[in-house]
């Protein structure tokens, strides 16, 4: 009996998808001419996990476990046979049956991490079963998928096929597991360790894996829920380890973190709904140029590289291109270190790799990625020269972090085709793309900018144009609260501590010193023309900056780096510089708790995020978590800037800000969109569905 799944597009087990399983199942069972019961997906995917749009709602019967449940009691042989997706539910399904079949293109995984949660319809007991506790638990912790090649090696496929016909391929091996007189063998009866010794070794095993997982995971609920259902699956009968998974999944779903990691992974999916997709297409896209080839540049062209586009780097003069196109090849040298790419396959790369002093050399691409030194007048040059040689309906964008795009378009005589491509260094690696958006651009390049970061892989967000767009322009607000922290009695390494115990991997300064402390104390100098004289301004920045002390490149910023060491040790002079700048202005410094340093950075940066929201440079607020959570390394867990404003409550936080009004009125200036949505009873996240 064949038992199709068909629930396009993806065969996500929704409530009639589970009935239905459910129904097949008792079909077979009550008809004596069924022999075997062969699972298998229509369309491209076998199951790809639950069903998206009843997230949020009361669960309805049945439910997946008792649907996985009743498949594994079956007194009928069940096969599942899997092309495409078998993720998250859709593997439970798999694990459940009594053997699995794949085809060469099925990928397998358990990423309900993601989500804040843990399998919860046996997937913690049945996959230790089958492949072993570590294996299994970290499949789960990192959410990542494996190939039916990796599957099979694992334990989790029993039997590997070419070709692509699932339902063929399924009903071949059923065929012949009946002619072998093959038994139903339920998951369930498999032990994880034999004996005393293998039960040791597998605990040691977890036990290593969980340290591992606990600094890598530092503040997240499910990882350690997931251990502690693997270890149960180590330690107790299946019926136990069931009835504890079902509990651990429960508290998953009561956590507020799983309500930031859901919010994470809808806002990410809603940031390429954008108002010129109503009206445009995406203009050809086959062949690219990148003007400049250091740092970022080369990052640029390796991301375009890896996504098959040819590449042609412009440099200005010999040397300069050698340079850059060491800094490409240096990316591919270091993959095939770490034996992660062949010479081959980067010889393959390079081939699409051309290097040139001449603007000549461009003249047929269909964009043109500028990504030279941050200053206006520069860049405008180069867009002179992109006007000259570059083909009619040539897209013209620029890669700046901070400056006037509209300026910029109006070097050219196409202010139509020029749009902003802020990449986040290092660019091949960094997922958020920033697509800024000018006010004389043509709908259909900034479509194509957002066709552009679906082939190279990014998360793109649309931003207007102002000074920093929407993540540097909320960053400079709240990195001035840090330095006023600083000024007014914490020490630097207090607040990036704070900062980190909040969930991100740095503190502000710690990132100053990674980025070059160079980079914002030339944005500060090309600022100071039109700073308000009446606005607080820190200067213990730029008195470190003023030693030359930049950070990591230069050996001391604000911690020191002996011996070219990338972690920093907390600086005694610097200590002298921030006591000497607070003596100078006559400061009467006080301590600050963490919670009281957070309460301050927070409020900040989501006052400034609803300004930048209520000024359409951002389209939602769910666009200003994305930038933060892809290119700030904001934790995830807690969904984003705005979204954790909405779980805090934005009454506490408006009464924070005006609290902190009460020492400088001037700085702490309510968005008039907070003060609205306090008034209205209403939160950011009504502005997403709006």
């Amino acid at each position: 009996m064949v038992v199709r799944i068909d629930n396009p597009p993806v065969n996500a087990l929704s409530q009639a998808v589970r009935a239905g399983l459910l129904a097949a199942l008792e079909q077979a069972e009550q008809d004596p001419a069924v022999t075997a019961v062969l699972l298998v997906g229509q369309g491209k995917t076998f199951i790809a996990g639950a069903d998206i749009r009843e997230f949020g709602k009361p669960p309805q019967a049945p439910a997946l476990p008792d649907v996985c449940n009743r498949i594994e009691a079956s007194r009928k042989i069940v096969i599942a046979a899997i092309h495409g997706a078998a993720l998250g539910g859709g593997l439970e399904v798999a694990m459940a049956a009594h053997y699995r079949l794949a085809l060469p293109m099925a990928k397998f995984g358990l990423p309900e991490v993601n989500l804040g949660l843990l399998p919860g319809a046996g997937g913690t007991q049945r996959a230790p079963r089958l492949m072993g506790a570590a294996a299994a638990a970290d499949l789960m912790l990192s959410g990542k998928h494996i190939s039916a090649k990796a599957a099979q090696a694992a334990g989790l496929v029993d039997q590997l096929e070419q070709g692509e016909d699932p339902t063929a391929a399924g009903l071949a091996y059923a065929k012949a597991l009946l002619a072998q007189g093959a038994a139903v063998r339920r998951t369930r009866d498999f032990t994880v360790a034999s004996d005393a010794t293998q039960k040791a070794a597998a605990l040691a095993e977890l036990d290593a894996l969980a340290a591992a997982t606990a600094k890598k995971t530092r503040g997240l609920f499910s990882p350690a829920k997931i251990i502690e259902c693997v270890r149960a699956a180590i330690e107790l009968p299946f019926d136990q380890g069931l009835a504890l998974e079902r509990s651990l999944f429960v508290e998953c779903l009561s956590s507020p973190q799983r309500e930031g990691l859901v919010h994470a992974f809808f806002a990410e999916r809603e940031t390429t709904k954008i108002p010129e997709l109503q009206s445009a297409k995406p203009r050809a896209l086959s062949r690219i140029a990148i003007i400049g080839g250091g740092t970022m540049g080369a990052g640029i062209a390796v991301a375009a590289l890896d996504a098959g586009l040819p590449v042609v780097m412009v440099e200005r003069d010999e040397a300069s291109i050698q340079r850059g196109q060491a800094n490409v090849e240096k990316v591919y040298d270091g993959l095939i270190a770490k034996g992660r790419l062949t010479p081959e396959a980067k010889a393959a790369t390079m081939a699409r790799y051309t290097p040139s002093t001449s603007y000549e050399a461009i003249a047929d691409v269909d964009l043109v990625i500028e990504a030279v030194f941050e200053d206006l007048e520069v860049k405008k040059a180069v867009f002179v020269e992109l006007d000259r040689v570059c083909k009619a309906g040539a897209v013209l964008a620029t890669n700046t972090s901070y400056l006037d795009i509209d300026a910029i378009a109006a070097a050219t005589k196409r202010p139509q085709d020029v749009i902003g491509l802020h990449f986040f260094s290092p660019a091949n690696i960094m997922k958020l793309l920033e697509i800024v958006v000018p006010a004389k651009v043509s709908p259909d390049v900034v479509v194509t900018a957002f066709e552009l970061a679906k082939r190279l892989k990014k998360v793109p967000v649309r931003a207007g144009v102002c000074d920093g767009f929407i993540g540097n322009r909320i960053l400079a607000v709240y990195k001035q609260v840090a330095d006023f922290l600083v000024e007014d009695g914490a020490s630097p390494y207090e607040v990036d501590e704070a900062v980190r115990q909040f969930g991100y991997p740095m503190g502000p300064f710690q990132v100053t010193d990674l980025a070059g402390g160079d980079i914002g104390w030339a944005t500060r100098k090309r600022r100071a023309a039109t700073r308000d004289p009446q606005a607080r301004y820190v200067e213990i920045a730029d008195r470190i900056c003023e030693r030359g002390w930049f950070g990591q490149k230069t050996g001391r910023g604000w911690y020191l780096y002996p011996e070219g060491a990338r972690v920093g040790q907390p600086d005694p002079e610097v200590l002298a510089i921030v006591d000497a700048e607070r003596q100078k202005k006559g400061i009467k410094t006080r301590s600050f708790s963490a919670d009281e340093i957070m309460r301050r950075y927070m409020a900040a940066m989501v006052n400034e995020g609803a300004k930048v929201v209520a000024e359409g440079i951002a389209l939602r607020p769910l666009d200003v978590d994305v930038t933060f959570l892809y290119g700030y390394g904001f934790p995830r867990w807690r969904g984003g800037p705005m979204q954790w404003a909405d779980m805090v409550g934005l009454d506490k936080l408006l009464a924070d800000i005006e609290e902190f009004a009460k020492e400088d009125a001037l700085f702490w200036q309510p968005a008039p969109l907070l003060k609205q949505l306090v008034a209205e009873g209403k939160n950011f996240s009504s502005l997403n569905r709006a």
